[in-house]
């Protein structure tokens, strides 16, 4: 028996057989050529572009009932780097330089490709590489006549066990009967993480050397809760396992059947519950879960699919699917948020010295007013097709603020201008995640609509800690009575002017810190929909006025250590906690 522990990208937990997925590892040949053959090897490298597209061609016609827009646009970007004239001339050209047979020169030209994502530092840009790992192999497939086992004609159900599934894969791979993923590499960004997510099939990822140690036809146990995976369990693990699932099982049911209630305390206090989605396809599992609309839609991941920036048409369209999949319930975009650790293609805006602290989000926007008034144009032409909500984010001070709702005031004039229509009762807010936001959260409040804490950078920006740095990563702790102080402050202030607080960072979904933020006086709560059943149950069975005299005894104590130790007690103690 064996026990891993990597990254829990999609919650759940499952027992079944192995099935170890391996896309061997090609064996590129390598050997010269003469000056007279380069003709050649390019016709042999154009003939395998050729049909390399005809298999993605073919995939999306085999799996369309199947394919969201987002994964249409994934696969019509991988026709597009194997159609890019520049990517093909620098392979015709080290052709020429170096006079070797087409496959090494292709294979080495990818592997330069893949290198500088690997270097970058935002996480989404280096789960790209898997993307190149998916063209190459199709090229090099056809390069060398070789055929690839397919995960489409899976007959039995099983847990996939594999490196790095590529995305193609992923796409045509037989979903009813992959009940769960164990995978060496991935995140919580990469194509596997969401797609597992969007089929609520248990996963846990950047698991390092699963494959080194499991085989097909192995028992195993993914918990995509714990983040860990146990191979071959002798009894007494299998029947824990078997328990945890049965009570897995019996708890996911009983808390979707919170869906239909409303998020209120014993004596009547209602907090809305809302989700934080990435991609259009995520409202299906919004909606399944309960979730009183979206209080984040991260519209910068429409700039970081390959094949560049999207245009203010392919914006709107997205905008449109979401607000109308939400039938009505609110929907608040996020504006731009370029640069820190989020590197766009096409986007100059990186940075060698302090990035979180540069050239970035609204301050980005506000350089680069062409790009922001691209969008806010998709926002604007969108809002007539549900309850939309603009969100600035990164707000440090009322100028930024008010520059940023003059560029909103031009685009409205230039629409009414052209007769496009759009909807003229748009709230407009901000991200609270900036400490001289916090402190001058009063004055803010005069001129925004509705204030969003993102407790991931106000944390962060508070305490001086680097969450992506091992050495001092225990320090990030959300409980410091430096950082609730802050949350306080903007609470408070707000309400004073008489607007509503949400808070959409990881703190939300914390069902530790649920009744804090309750007796805090948070008004909407926003998370990853998995999030949402166990915070209403949390919700549903305290009182307002019992969270506020847990407040009261927190607030005095001078030290994370031991609030965090009152409250996970506490907690334990009076609910069922799943993490």
């Amino acid at each position: 028996m064996r026990e891993f522990t990597g990254i829990s990208a999609s919650p759940g937990i499952i027992i079944g057989k192995a099935f170890l997925y391996l896309d061997e590892n090609l064996r590129i040949p390598r050997y010269s050529i003469s000056p007279d053959e380069i003709g050649r090897e390019m016709d042999r490298f154009e003939r395998a572009l050729k049909k390399a597209i005809g298999e993605i061609e073919a995939l999306k016609k085999k799996t369309y009932s199947d394919l969201t827009e987002q994964d249409s646009q994934f696969l019509d970007s991988h026709i597009l780097m194997l159609q890019d004239p520049s990517f093909i001339e620098e392979v015709r050209l080290s052709l020429m330089e170096r006079s070797q047979n087409v496959e090494w020169i292709f294979f080495k030209t990818i592997q330069r490709q893949i290198a500088m994502l690997d270097n970058a530092d935002d996480q989404y840009l280096r789960e790209r590489t898997i993307d190149l790992h998916d063209i190459s192999n199709r090229v090099l497939n056809h390069l060398l006549y070789r055929n690839r086992i397919s995960l489409a004609d899976l007959t039995e159900e099983v847990i996939l066990v594999t490196h790095n599934l590529l995305p193609s894969d992923a796409l045509a791979m037989n979903k009813r009967m992959i009940k769960g993923i164990a995978m060496d590499a991935g995140g919580r960004t990469s194509h596997t993480a969401i797609l597992a997510r969007s089929f609520e099939i248990p996963a846990v990822l950047g698991l390092s050397e699963i494959t080194k140690i499991v085989r097909t036809g192995d028992e195993i146990v993914v918990d995509g809760n714990s983040g860990t995976v146990i191979v071959n369990p002798d009894e007494k693990v299998r029947e824990r396992s078997d328990r945890a699932w049965q009570a897995w099982q019996k708890r996911e049911e009983a808390l979707l059947n919170l869906n239909e209630l409303p998020a209120e305390t014993l004596d009547g206090k209602h907090i809305l519950l809302k989700a934080n989605i990435e991609v259009p396809e995520e409202t299906d599992s919004v909606l399944s879960h309960g979730a009183d609309g979206i209080g984040l839609y991260r519209s910068e991941f429409l700039f970081l699919h390959p094949g560049g920036v999207a245009t203010e048409d392919e914006q709107y369209r997205a905008y449109r699917q979401v607000l109308e999949s939400m039938s009505g319930k609110p929907v608040t975009i996020r504006t731009l948020d370029v640069g820190g650790d989020k590197v766009i293609p096409d986007i100059e805006a990186v940075e060698d010295k302090n990035p979180l602290l540069g050239w970035r989000a609204i301050r980005y926007c506000l350089a680069r007013t062409d790009v922001f008034k691209v969008q806010l144009r998709a926002l604007l032409r969108a809002s007539v097709y549900g309850d939309l909500r603009i969100m600035f984010p990164m707000i440090s001070g009322i100028e930024e603020l008010n520059r940023a709702l003059e560029v909103l005031e031009e685009v409205i004039d230039e629409l009414h201008k052209q007769g496009i229509p759009f909807s003229n009762e748009i709230p407009v807010g901000i991200m609270i995640e900036v400490p001289s936001a916090a402190l001058t959260a009063d004055i803010l409040a005069k001129r925004a609509d509705f204030f969003s804490i993102g407790t991931n950078d106000l944390i962060q920006y508070t305490i001086a800690i680097d969450r992506g740095n091992e050495k001092i990563a225990y320090m990030y702790e959300p409980f410091h009575p430096g950082v609730l102080r802050l949350i306080k402050m903007v609470i408070d202030n707000a309400h004073a002017h008489s607007i509503p607080v949400g808070m959409c960072g990881e703190m939300a979904a914390d069902p530790y810190a649920t009744v804090i933020l309750l007796a805090l006086g948070l008004d909407e709560f926003s998370m990853s929909a998995f999030g949402i059943p166990e915070v209403k149950q949390i919700l549903r069975s305290v009182s307002l006025a019992e969270a506020e005299e847990q407040l009261g005894t927190i607030m005095e104590m001078k030290s994370y250590v031991d609030i965090d130790k009152y409250v996970k007690g506490w907690m334990n103690e009076h609910f069922d906690i799943l993490s």
